[in-house]
């Protein structure tokens, strides 16, 4: 099934752990038919909270932690087989499991809920880049990243800068983009890791994943931040200034979205960009239903609450 050959229509939600369930039902007119549904699930930003908060926390009581992770992603995957499970980096830092275990159990714990893939966020070099390097022997996911030059360093060959997913005969290519090292962490810590201008790699990888492999989906895990005031790059410039990403999954800023932004990318073409916070707390959820029809029908999209 050729990329040109599909329309798709998007749902979209951001799921609170703790409420209730999605349904296909509640995303599209049943009366509808269509060839191939992928669901995404992601995260970003869990920084070590394996645990749910406490009965007293202020503002996020009894909320998050790996279990009720686990729980949403099984009961998702018994709805739609054909689900990827995607995070945007930071997956380190923040509770004492990272202070004592530097990274052991985070690997682990997101191997043990079906992670597919997850990029390099900052604070996964807080223990250095070795320590990343050790970690990855717990990973049963893919660390991508494509904007870190890593050729002389312990991740070199462990990181690879895509990978593609066949799911249900959908090929969804997926790339991964970091920020800047310079200024945010320490030298010693990333040492001789050569940060790319994401603009520049994000036209290298479309050029591969949908022009020579022909994916019909294509995803950016971005730790470059959702929004800034200045011309540093985020996503939502990013989204702007370049053309052939379908979505884009964000972190870094903690950024809590009720739903995707759309974004015009250069081709004038609809660019979903979301980042759903931080700590695990909630879960994005984008339900692609893809058709194989005339190339010249719509995309359509609508956006489903929790």
């Amino acid at each position: 099934m050729k990329r040109r050959k599909f329309i798709q229509q998007t749902s979209v939600a951001s799921a609170i752990l703790g409420f209730g369930g999605f349904t296909v039902a509640n995303a599209i007119n049943s009366s509808k038919k269509f060839d191939k549904h992928i669901t995404i699930l992601h995260t970003n930003d869990v920084h070590s909270h394996l645990e749910s908060f406490p009965s007293d926390h202020s503002k996020f009581a009894n909320r998050g932690g790996a279990a009720k992770r686990k729980f949403y992603f099984d009961q998702i995957k018994k709805e739609n087989q054909n689900t990827l499970i995607l995070d945007a980096g930071d997956s380190f830092q923040g509770t004492p499991f990272f202070n004592y275990y530097g990274g052991e159990l985070e690997f682990k714990t997101m191997s043990k809920l079906g992670y597919h893939a997850s990029t390099i966020g900052n604070h996964e070099f807080d223990n250095g880049i070795d320590n990343i390097a050790a970690q990855l022997a717990h990973a049963e996911f893919d660390l991508i990243n494509a904007n870190y030059l890593l050729k002389n360093t312990s991740l070199n060959g462990l990181v690879k800068p895509n990978q593609i997913f066949e799911v249900d005969g959908v090929k969804i290519g997926v790339f991964g983009l970091g920020i800047e090292l310079e200024g945010l962490v320490s030298k010693d810590l990333y040492k001789e890791t050569i940060y790319l201008n994401p603009i520049d790699i994000v036209q290298d990888q479309i050029r591969f994943l949908k022009v020579e492999e022909e994916c019909d989906l294509v995803i950016c895990l971005s730790h470059l931040g959702y929004q800034y005031k200045s011309d540093k790059i985020d996503d939502l410039k990013l989204a702007a200034q370049t053309s052939g990403i379908d979505l884009i999954i964000g972190g870094h800023t903690h950024t809590f979205l009720n739903q995707p932004t759309e974004v015009k990318n250069q081709e004038g073409k609809n660019v979903l960009v979301n980042q759903v916070g931080w700590a695990g707390v909630n879960v994005g959820r984008i339900d692609f239903f893809l058709n194989e029809q005339k190339e010249d029908e719509p995309i359509k999209s609508s956006v489903v609450s929790l």
